[in-house]
């Protein structure tokens, strides 16, 4: 019998965070993920996790400002105020927990400036900041000898009378589906980015807890903030992190130009990512690229700089462009990166549904608004992990019993069975990658009303034609074929909640900039927009966004 006070869904930053929390609670605590938690997408996270530590005349303050200002207003500030003003402590318990943060010549951590800071305040690992963040978590969870579902696979939440109570889920070893009762379920699944080509997200990256919720009745909010990073490797959308930008590389035109001075002259290269990825685009698309590309300039760092602080970034350009980063630029353009939609959230983790909780890029607590900073995606999941387990821990202790019922486990079995059963339909790859180049082209660094319609009509009629997929493994033992057939779903659902939250704000802010509505528009559309499933159909809305001590003022870097 599986059956759990919290369990939590998804092995990566924010769910390590959650587990750990809960298990110190002493309550009884599972992880569930689909790959190895090692293998969770946090690995890919590069740059650093920002904090404002006072000791080094730091203010939160100065941080929760950069923050909203970097979210053009979208962010809830409340929440942004309390990201900010736990940041410090959350960091130094990592440092003690065991990450082996970079350290500067007096031995202090050591800090970079990353894009939308006023000062350096993004502590970190060289280039590989949420890899080691994510194993020394790890650690810690096999240290309290963590309840782990290794490669499982959750295809429906169990709701009963509107409250969660655990999931149905598939053992890949065996193919067999499980109910896992859980009194309360934390979704800490990462993002969507596979939802676009490219993308700097990994291939597991397809938006199943969006989904998840989604289906089960809950909010997903701002989900046209798509994300685009200014480097992405060319060709096949590998990250160079922010770090590089940060330790003063330069972005350069086709004629040899620093040509942020003309689009952020104060900020230059370190203004927040849609500037400075509208404005690569904007010399892509005026003909001053490199091959539909910009270049990203390291060689005035040196080499040592460069091997000791951007390591990785150096082995990335050798290995996939055999580029020595001390000798040349290397061509660079944006490229899908993150979502700032996500399940809404309060502040405390918890969702429209009682039981059920989110953290992590899956979630839409709304620190980041319409355009996250970097560095501050860390910081979320390890801040709204630690809150949102919490508050599940509260919340049990109302809870007396577990789930009692089979429909779910018994109707999950029907649909899958007809999914391995039906034969010579269309493969969910190929419906997969007319998605990834329908939103890339729909929902991109600029967009505007043809282009979202575009955009969306391919969604809703790859829906239509998803049902007639099939897969040629009919097997049970890691049937890949299958998971990547289910995942098609998820992305297919949380897509076409993309395409209505860009096709219904009217304006342009933060990612969402629309070029046949070019001016942000705070009269009518300083607002969240939502998209609910209502009986298996879209409903839109929208709701006020919380301003504290921050009016809205002229963005500007």
């Amino acid at each position: 019998m599986y059956e759990h006070d919290v369990l939590i869904v998804g092995a990566g930053l924010a769910g390590l965070r959650a587990a750990l929390e809960s298990i110190e609670a002493g309550k009884n605590t599972a992880i569930l993920s689909k790959v190895h938690p090692v293998r969770s997408h946090s690995c890919a996270a590069q740059g650093g996790i920002n904090a404002a530590l006072t000791d080094r005349g730091d203010d939160w303050k100065d941080h929760a400002f950069s923050t909203i200002k970097g979210s053009d207003y979208l962010a809830d500030q409340d929440a942004v105020e309390i990201m900010c003003q736990e940041a410090g402590e959350n960091l130094i318990e990592l440092e003690n927990m065991g990450v082996i943060f970079s350290r500067g010549e007096d031995g202090k951590l050591g800090t970079r400036r990353f894009g939308g800071q006023s000062v350096a305040r993004t502590f970190f690992v060289g280039a590989i900041t949420g890899s080691a963040m994510l194993h020394v978590l790890y650690e810690q969870t096999v240290k309290q000898n963590a309840r782990v579902y290794e490669e499982w696979f959750v295809t429906k939440l169990i709701i009963e009378d509107g409250v969660c109570r655990g999931v149905v889920a598939m053992d890949m070893h065996t193919g067999k589906l499980e109910i896992i009762k859980a009194k309360s379920v934390i979704l800490a699944t990462g993002g969507a980015g596979r939802i676009f080509e490219p993308s700097t997200n990994a291939l597991i990256c397809t938006g199943d807890g969006l989904a998840l919720a989604y289906d089960a009745g809950a909010s997903l909010m701002d989900m046209e903030m798509i994300q685009y990073h200014p480097t992405g490797l060319a060709g096949n959308g590998i990250l160079l992190s922010e770090g590089a930008r940060g330790e003063g590389a330069y972005l350069l035109n086709s004629e040899g130009d620093r040509f942020m001075k003309v689009y952020a002259p104060e900020y230059l290269e370190l203004a927040s990512r849609d500037v400075v990825s509208r404005a690569e685009q904007t010399e892509i698309d005026e003909g001053r690229g490199v091959d539909g590309c910009v270049l990203l300039d390291l060689r005035h760092l040196g080499r040592e700089k460069i091997e000791e602080r951007l390591g990785y970034l150096q082995e990335v350009a050798t290995e996939f462009r055999d580029i020595d980063l001390a000798e040349q630029p290397i061509q660079v353009k944006p490229t899908m990166h993150y979502i700032m939609g996500g399940i809404k959230t309060d502040s405390s983790g918890a969702t429209d549904i009682p039981g059920l909780y989110a953290a992590g890029e899956c979630a839409n607590v709304s620190v980041h608004g319409g355009n996250r900073l970097g560095a501050n995606s860390l910081l979320d999941t390890i801040v709204f992990g630690r809150r949102s387990a919490r508050a599940a821990i509260e919340y049990i202790s109302t809870v007396k019993s577990h789930s009692t019922s089979n429909v779910e486990l018994k109707n999950e079995t029907e649909r899958i069975k007809n999914i391995v059963d039906r034969s010579n339909g269309e493969r969910s790859a190929t419906l997969r990658n007319e998605m990834g180049i329908a939103m890339t082209s729909g929902i991109g660094v600029y967009r505007d009303t043809a282009s979202i319609e575009m955009a969306k009509n391919k969604i809703s009629e790859l829906l239509d034609r998803y049902p007639n997929t099939s897969i040629d493994n009919k097997g049970k033992v890691f049937n890949t074929d299958l998971i990547f057939n289910l995942e098609l779903k998820y992305m297919l659902d949380v897509a076409l909640t993309m395409c209505i939250g860009a096709e219904q704000r009217k304006e342009s802010r933060g990612a969402h900039y629309r070029t046949d509505m070019t001016e942000r528009d705070d009269a009518n559309w300083l607002k969240h927009t939502h998209v609910k499933n209502e009986n298996g159909n879209p409903k839109f809305y929208t709701s006020d966004v919380k301003i504290t001590d921050w009016k809205p003022e002229i963005r500007k870097y």
